[in-house]
Order: C-alpha cells, then sequence, then structure tokens
C-alpha cells in the first residue's frame, strides 16, 4: 500500500504541474508573442522612384530621423506646397555633380541619389538658401546610431535642382513620398519586414 501511495502521489503531482502549464492565460500568451513579432511596412523595393514636378521655392532644410523601422531624410522646401514637388531617387554604382560631371564620394554599402527639383538657392538672387558645400556632409545631420543611414553629402544644385547623396548599409527597399512643403525618403533596416 505504501508503494502505490507514493506511486499515486507522484503521479497527481506530474498532473498537477502540467495542469498548471496548460492554465496559462492565452491573452498574456498573445500579449507576448504580438509584442516581440510586431511586423514593419512591407511591399517597398529598390528600384528608382520618380514624380513630375518644378517648384521655384527654394530648399532651406535636410534633417534625418530614426524610426522603428526605417530611417528617414526629409527634404524642406517651404511654400511649396504639395503639388509642385517632384523628385528622381535610384540607387547609383557612382555619383557625380550635375553640371561639372565631378564624382562625389559618399560612403555606405550603397548609394542613393536623391534629387529635388527646387532650388538650394534662391532664384532671384543666386543667394544660397540651404548653407552646404558640394561633397562635404549636409549640414546639421549626424548619423551617429542609425541603423541604415552611413552618409549624407550636399552634392549640388544645379538648374533648378538639388541634388544629395545618401550613402546606406547595403541595398535596401525604400519609399518616397511628398507631404506639404517636403519631400520624404524613408530607407527599410532589412528587406523581411522584421524589426
Amino acid at each position: 500500500m505504501g508503494r502505490n501511495t507514493s506511486t499515486w502521489a507522484a503521479t497527481t503531482a506530474l498532473m498537477v504541474a502540467t495542469l498548471g502549464v496548460a492554465v496559462v492565460p492565452a491573452e498574456a500568451t498573445t500579449t507576448t508573442a504580438t509584442t516581440q513579432t510586431t511586423a514593419c511596412p512591407t511591399g517597398w523595393g529598390s528600384t528608382a522612384e520618380t514624380r513630375s514636378g518644378a517648384t521655384t521655392k527654394s530648399v532651406t532644410n535636410i534633417r534625418a530621423g530614426r524610426h522603428a523601422c526605417f530611417d528617414r531624410m526629409v527634404v524642406d522646401v517651404p511654400g511649396a506646397g504639395t503639388s509642385g514637388l517632384g523628385y528622381s531617387v535610384r540607387y547609383v554604382s557612382r555619383l557625380y555633380q550635375d553640371g561639372s560631371g565631378r564624382p562625389i564620394s559618399v560612403g555606405g554599402g550603397a548609394v542613393i541619389e536623391v534629387r529635388v527639383a527646387a532650388p538650394a538657392y534662391d532664384p532671384a538672387t543666386g543667394k544660397p538658401t540651404y548653407p552646404a558645400t558640394a561633397g562635404q556632409r549636409l549640414t546639421g545631420v549626424d548619423l551617429t546610431g542609425y541603423r541604415t543611414f552611413r552618409d549624407a553629402r550636399f552634392v549640388g544644385s544645379f538648374e533648378g535642382d538639388t541634388q544629395i547623396g545618401l550613402g546606406v548599409r547595403a541595398r535596401l527597399p525604400f519609399r518616397v513620398w511628398v507631404a506639404t512643403d517636403r519631400v520624404v525618403v524613408d530607407v527599410a533596416h532589412n528587406w523581411t519586414g522584421a524589426r
């Protein structure tokens, strides 16, 4: 009888332990799984994106920001609205300055050429509206700690277009969109859509 009692006690303890694990509330498991597997937007590609348009309003600022799923560059063109802002954004093997043909070196595993159809100078006076030097890093843009961006260079502004070189970690998917008075370039951290 002692032997059956100890077998029964061991079996009961095993069942309680098993049931205790099985009775974990489903919402606790779901919440944890959702938090850890939140996906980033997908469907972006790496082919060139363009939009027609031009403005005589000038580029006054270029800035960058970090997000959970992507790094962002914003080109500010106050007064341009949305309809007149054109752009061309594409990966290039080498970056050349418009007008001179001078090669511009940009760090990173891949280079994106960003062209915004707006001058970085006042068309009436020719005076710069964005303080930058061709071939130099963008004024006020510090990319320390960014997951995707590695380098950002002012290439120049020629015949109403402003040209920027954006160095990224590798050839990654991107999207380009226009908001009021700005062109926005988002480059994803990876191809899988995972955080």
